[in-house]
């Protein structure tokens, strides 16, 4: 165990008892130390990854009930919170998806589109990974995406010229172009990226605001697209140019990929039709609740119903052969289901013992523009989430935002959104997020390198969520 997380393991408790015997720090608040006791101990776990960040998201489950902050049951409730079995239901379909290998044919087709030029292969990667990204996990996109890419630049490695200056720009901008469009592509949808959801699960617990798929796409699919874009010529234009650089044979790795995949499969196209009913339910849902009001559909409901529909419709009725079954469960980050919990939890002690509205009111009396707030704001979660886990990050903070946006007297939701989505355009660092990391262990790139490019799109970021903030968000809502 490295030093950091021995103090951090040590630090967390002994904070807790700290501030739990100290005297009332917000006066009038009962529970408010409490509150801010289980707080920092869970934020030093979290940052200091002394123990599992999951582990850590149950200490709520023990320590409100024990504190008399809340009951076990009011606790326990924000485990099973109805945003939690929505993910639980994308995590299946994103498992199917794996399962039956559609989502590489998905990918190599998207590829092999694009073209084969060297610019034109990078945003074919690019495209393909964000495409992955609004539906199945950033790092599974990643992943998939990773041998791919390295098939290619193998290519390059071993033709005439050896590994030029230009190859090299190449293999820059395909391997930081993955793990970019893979975070860049999660914000597209209710389901891409667990902060995300974490926001949504906080809107609907504490202040009954719902956001339907469709409504988060109306501003998340063109962010990610223009924030998609940006990467990719601030790669091939700006930073890792290759003017020079031709090659054809990249068509026939995708096309000795896709031979290897062979024709689609029957339960290929059981997954796709089952997906594709999934995700037109999501899209018009008010529509169809509208016509038949009595369905009283719901992304969670839809979700849900995608995901039994793998497990119970046979696609071979004689032999019992089902798209999933449960053993393949184990492959489910279920430690993420937790980690919402524990961040529904830790949100809804932090509004019941008031520290939101100490927030919210400290926040009314000062004398900051709303802009100056929210840019600062925006500012602290993209660059904090180069640091610690964006999931973790955004159950912490966003109560406070709320608040914050409250204190403001602005719709909380033109706040929310914006800081929730800077969660997740953390470039600079490999160990910022998963696709950043496995794409660093590649060996093609050097941190200076990533940090290089990717202060440049963090700023870039900040610039595109204060307009999002500005102009986007009170035309949405």
């Amino acid at each position: 165990m490295g030093l950091s997380k021995r103090i951090g393991l040590v630090l967390g408790p002994l904070l807790f008892i700290v501030i739990i015997n100290l005297p009332e720090l917000l006066t009038g608040k009962e529970y408010a130390n409490a509150v801010i006791a289980v707080a920092l101990w869970m934020i030093v776990w979290w940052i200091t990854e002394a123990v599992s960040i999951s582990v850590t998201a149950l200490l709520p489950l023990v320590l409100f009930p024990s504190l008399d902050v809340t009951g076990i049951a009011e606790v326990g409730a924000n485990y099973g919170s109805p945003i939690i079995f929505l993910f639980f239901g994308g995590f299946v379909l994103a498992l199917a998806l794996e399962k039956v290998n559609l989502h590489k044919r998905i990918a190599l087709n998207i590829i092999r589109i694009t073209g084969t030029t060297p610019n034109k292969v990078v945003l074919g990667f690019m495209i393909a990974t964000a495409a992955l990204s609004m539906w199945i996990s950033n790092t599974a996109s990643t992943v998939v995406m990773l041998p791919i890419a390295m098939s290619v630049i193998g290519l390059l490695v071993n033709d005439a010229d050896g590994f030029t200056k230009d190859d090299q720009n190449f293999a820059l901008s395909v391997m930081l172009g993955i793990a970019f469009s893979a975070n860049a592509g999660g914000i597209a949808t209710v389901i891409g990226t667990p902060p995300n959801s974490v926001l949504i699960g906080l809107l609907e617990n504490q202040y009954n605001i719902e956001i339907s798929f469709l409504k988060w796409m109306t501003f998340g699919l063109p962010f990610s697209a223009i924030l998609l874009g940006i990467c990719y010529l601030v790669l091939v234009k700006w930073m890792f140019p290759n003017k020079q650089l031709q090659f054809k044979a990249s068509r026939e790795v995708i096309q000795a990929e896709l031979k290897k995949l062979g024709p689609t499969s029957g339960k290929e196209k059981m997954v796709m039709v089952i997906f594709g009913i999934t995700v037109f339910l999501w899209i018009f849902r008010t529509v169809i609740n509208g016509i038949f009001p009595d369905l009283g559909l719901s992304d969670t409901i839809i979700s849900m119903m995608g995901a039994i529909s793998l497990f119970a419709i046979p696609y071979n009725f004689q032999k019992g052969d089902f798209i999933i079954i449960w053993n393949d469960t184990h492959k489910l980050a279920w430690g993420i289901l937790i980690l919402f919990g524990g961040g529904l939890a830790l949100a809804n002690g932090m509004s019941s013992s008031g520290i939101v509205d100490v927030v919210s009111n400290a926040i009314a009396t000062s004398e900051l523009s709303i802009l100056f707030t929210a840019t600062l704001l925006i500012i602290l979660m993209l660059f904090m989430t180069e640091l610690m886990s964006n999931v973790a990050l955004v159950a912490v903070l966003a109560p406070v935002v709320a608040g914050i946006a409250i204190g403001l007297d602005i719709p909380m939701l033109h706040l929310l959104i914006p800081v929730t989505i800077a969660s997740s355009c953390a470039f600079m660092l490999p160990m910022a997020t998963p696709p950043n990391a496995i794409v660093f262990a590649s060996g093609y790139i050097e941190v200076k390198q990533m940090a290089r490019v990717g202060i440049i799109l963090n700023l870039i970021s900040v610039v595109l969520l204060v307009l999002m903030f500005q102009l986007v968000l009170p035309l949405v809502f």
